[in-house]
């Protein structure tokens, strides 16, 4: 799906810089004030630099959360997350993810990103990217690791890559729902309503990433469950491999939170992972998701 632009040309561009990071994938946007209009100039650059480095971080953005929330809209439509208790009040488009109790009852979900994965790719229509804004940060831990699926992929034994060749697998947002991998986490049980909205879909183990082209993997820990028409065994294999070497260092960017960041990522092209804080430190972030194509 290509980004449209959707302010008036008459808005006057920013001076900022792009500054790719020392890593596999990422760069920093520098000097961009997003409590501004956006220029159709500006919002080109942004659009071809998250094409290019597949995570864009926008430093120092003290927005609103309608400030967030149009600027995402500028690449598409946004998904309301199945977790209706984790929405900003007045704002449905943004979901709160937090280890903060108010009142005996979480703010937000605790555990998000406890497994590598792509957000939403339990959906027909997964993310095309996530826009995290960093509210509240702990004074330690609380970093996430990105990998490239395109790095993964493009380096993949030869046997393995032929192996999943034409290959489609199941996802589903319940796969490792109820896991516990965080101690004294524990989260809310799904309705049947919710349920309804989160039946397991099948995509392609390897997308065509819509703009640009590459290919990647697009299986994950958390939500794939088996791949389609091989014998369990060797699906529980296959992707036991494919884990195993998508989250190889050599594809990793470690993201070291800075007050106020908003951190954008494409989840058609990369997995991410929550390494978590200690749990008496508090931790608020607001996401948005904006929807993607179908994967093919």
């Amino acid at each position: 799906m290509s980004a449209v632009a959707h302010t008036p040309s008459a808005t006057s561009a920013q001076s900022f810089a792009i500054r790719p990071f020392d890593a596999p994938l990422g760069a920093e946007i520098i000097g961009l004030d997003l409590t501004r209009p956006l220029s159709d100039e500006d919002f080109a650059r942004i659009h071809r630099a998250h094409l290019d480095h597949a995570l864009l971080v926008f430093r120092d953005q003290r927005i609103t959360p309608e400030q967030q929330i149009a600027f995402s809209r500028r690449f598409g439509p946004l998904q309301i997350h199945v977790l209706r208790q984790f929405l900003l009040s007045n704002h449905s488009e943004i979901f709160i993810i937090s280890n903060i109790i108010e009142n005996g009852q979480p703010i937000g979900l605790g555990d998000a990103g406890k497994f590598w994965h792509s957000d939403l790719s339990y959906k027909e229509l997964p993310s095309l990217g996530s826009m995290l804004l960093a509210q509240e940060l702990p004074e330690e831990g609380g970093d996430t690791l990105f990998a490239s699926q395109q790095l993964a992929y493009e380096t993949l034994p030869a046997a393995l890559r032929q192996a999943i060749d034409g290959k489609r697998a199941a996802h589903s947002y319940t796969a490792r729902y109820a896991d516990q991998v965080f101690a004294g986490v524990h989260r809310p049980t799904l309705t049947e309503a919710q349920l309804a909205e989160v039946k397991a879909v099948v995509h392609p183990v390897v997308r065509t990433h819509p703009e640009t082209g590459r290919k990647g993997l697009f299986v994950n820990e958390n939500f794939t469950t088996h791949i389609l028409d091989v014998p369990e065994d060797e699906s529980r294999q296959i992707l036991a491999e494919l884990y195993a070497h998508s989250a190889r260092p050599e594809f990793i960017y470690r993201h070291q939170w800075q007050p106020h960041d908003l951190v954008f990522w494409d989840n058609r092209a990369l997995i991410h992972l929550a390494t978590g804080c200690p749990s008496q430190l508090r931790r608020r972030m607001h996401r948005t998701t904006i929807q993607g194509d179908a994967p093919f």
